[in-house]
């Protein structure tokens, strides 16, 4: 088993990417097991929701399981517990090897795809970039756009407003849009389309 932590804040909303490799002929128990793992894993403080990505290829039915927890310290309770360890275990006869476990935090959530697997986030330089520009473009935006509305508000909650709503538009709408744009720079080991 690879586990692999960088939590920079321990403090702030982290995702656990956990992949298996599952024997072909044993997906389905697989998907069984999925189901009732995630189940027990929701009465853990702390969990925020779990998502799955299924294989693309038959050939290589390598599984993800995104795990998400408010911070890192319930993360850790859960992937240290007696419980899930008991889980791991029920799984072994359906995976071809152990588990791999990458802990995401902050940005990285960002620059992740539906449907894709990836074993590291990108360079941070690269999220950096991207991330920059991307508030900077939705940052001028809606100054523009609403600036002339909000004039008549103090400038804290004026400032409030718009950065709830940069963070809320770059979150749910902007980032998947330019991660599936630059994915090609973000992952260029990967290949094929995103």
């Amino acid at each position: 088993m690879t586990y692999e932590t960088r939590p920079d804040n321990k403090s702030q909303h982290v995702t656990a990417v956990i992949s298996h490799l599952v024997k072909p002929e044993r997906q389905q128990d697989y998907e069984q097991w999925l189901h009732d793992v995630s189940a027990v894993a929701q009465q853990f403080e702390g969990h925020s929701g779990v998502s799955f990505v299924r294989p693309q290829d038959p050939a290589y039915p390598e599984y993800a399981i995104l795990l998400k927890f408010d911070e890192y310290k319930n993360l850790k309770q859960w992937m240290d517990s007696p419980v899930r360890q008991r889980w791991i275990e029920k799984a072994q006869p359906l995976v071809q090897k152990g588990q791999d476990v990458q802990i995401l935090t902050g940005f990285e959530t960002w620059f992740t795809l539906p449907g894709k697997l990836v074993k590291h986030p990108p360079k941070r330089y690269k999220m950096a970039i991207l991330t920059a520009l991307s508030v900077l473009i939705v940052a001028q935006l809606l100054g523009y756009l609403l600036g002339p509305l909000l004039q008549p508000l103090p400038p804290l909650l004026r400032a409030l407003i718009l950065t709830t709503l940069t963070v809320f538009l770059l979150t749910y709408v902007v980032m998947p849009r330019v991660t599936r744009l630059f994915y090609r720079w973000l992952y260029p080991k990967l290949s094929g389309q995103p």
